[in-house]
């Protein structure tokens, strides 16, 4: 949960910050004794004559040369488009103003360089103070000064005031409207979500059995995404059994996990779902006529009666889906496993089928009202098979069943911190 959302305002450069679902921090490093030791940072390194260069030691080095303001120098890498060959370009803020001063300690700077590295700074600017840019904590921002550096505006006098201001407040103005948009797609999403549930809840009673209700409930929430932009992806879905009884589990991201899997799943299941959604009178009606099977703890030492139900539906040859994990988490990551759903199936000798849900807790954090549009995924794996009847046959098959669902998530493995 601490990790960035991205850069401000920079929705290229956020795109270019997550790899499958990780923060690239752009660190260079190396481990020693189990300690990460920091070395730089990928984008800053100069490629120059075949050899990496790392602009620290040289800025350092610049910095402390008479005439040149002190951790105001910035070193970085300049592609020329003609011979497409990286220059190592040195900007260093000066107060001087002295033309033969200047050039004294331009080639002081050439120096300082070519000592330091064994090659030559192929262009050195000196410019007023502030021309070098800084992030607001002090660091040196080299990507930003290389952009005033190709662009011919390094060392240009700074805007004035009024534009300065004008700019802050377009800035403003434009967080301002992607506000509203966000507020009011939450509130067109939530209209539509509303109206069809009440439709659904209206229409359900009526129907005689779980396969017409399900139908229903499948059509209405597929036309609702749609209406609301969610985009709904299935890879492996095939490997659900058609017939007879199966047990799937899934991780549990979100409240729209129950949602997607109504969406993409090929036949009717029903969920397990905790005893507290009967003490709100729409949702029991709604999960009853939809056949949920609800358990107040449904662990080895929990309620005998709740685990009698499960198995007696698994026996009569329903589909039945749980969320093993048990409860959602806000931070991502896949959590230990209960083994309810796992006991249920090797006493019965049903198959478990492994599933990955991707994208429902960006779309709906845990304890967040506010959706968001974005793409879910539901991967299914292969009917794992139980091995028994027995306790250790339950745990094998949990063990199977969660190391599938992380394989296909991609995310955190969370167990070991429980």
């Amino acid at each position: 949960p601490s990790a960035t959302q991205g850069y401000y305002r920079n929705p290229e450069a956020t795109r270019q910050l997550f790899r499958d679902g990780w923060l690239d921090t752009g660190d260079r490093g190396y481990l020693a004794n189990g300690e990460v030791f920091i070395t730089g940072r990928v984008k800053d390194i100069i490629i120059r004559g075949g050899r990496n260069i790392h602009p620290y030691e040289l800025e350092e080095a610049v910095g402390v040369r008479p005439g040149v303001r002190k951790g105001c120098v910035a070193a970085f890498g300049s592609r020329d488009p003609a011979s497409g060959e990286e220059h190592l370009v040195v900007v260093a803020e000066t107060r001087e103003t002295d033309p033969a001063v200047l050039q004294r300690l331009r080639r002081d700077i050439e120096a300082t360089t070519m000592d330091l590295l064994a090659v030559a700074a192929d262009d050195v600017r000196l410019v007023p103070p502030h021309g070098v840019l800084k992030t607001s904590s002090g660091k040196i921002r080299r990507a930003a000064t290389r952009e005033l550096y190709e662009s011919g505006e390094l060392g240009r006098p700074p805007r004035a005031l009024w534009q300065q201001a004008l700019r802050l407040q377009a800035g403003a103005l434009r967080q301002r409207l992607r506000s509203w948009q966000q507020w009011l797609y939450a509130s067109y999403a939530w209209t539509v979500f509303g109206v069809g549930a009440l439709i659904v809840w209206l229409l359900v009673p009526l129907l005689p059995s779980l396969e017409p209700r399900w139908r229903l409930a499948r059509a209405a929430l597929q036309l609702m995404t749609r209406l609301t932009g969610l985009r709904l992806d299935a890879q492996g879905i095939e490997q659900v059994p058609a017939t007879g009884a199966c047990v799937l589990v899934s991780n549990h991201a979100s409240y729209l996990d129950s949602l997607a899997l109504t969406c993409l799943l090929p036949r009717p299941f029903r969920f397990v779902a905790k005893g507290e959604f009967r003490q709100n009178f729409f949702m029991r009606v709604l999960l009853e006529r939809m056949d949920t099977l609800f358990v107040e703890r449904f662990e080895l030492a929990g309620s005998l009666e709740d685990a009698a139900h499960v198995t007696t539906a698994l026996r009569d040859g329903s589909a039945v889906a749980f969320f093993p994990e048990g409860t959602l988490q806000r931070e991502s990551g896949l959590h230990a496993f209960h083994m309810g759903a796992f006991v249920a199936a090797a006493a019965t000798g049903t198959p478990v089928v492994p599933v990955a849900i991707r994208g429902t807790r960006a779309i709906l954090l845990e304890e967040s009202w506010f959706p968001r549009r974005g793409r879910i995924t539901v991967l299914a794996g292969p009917p794992l098979q139980p091995q028994g009847t027995d306790w250790e046959a339950a745990v094998r098959l949990r063990d199977q069943a969660r190391a599938a669902v992380l394989a296909m998530l991609g995310e955190p493995d969370l167990a070991g911190e429980e």
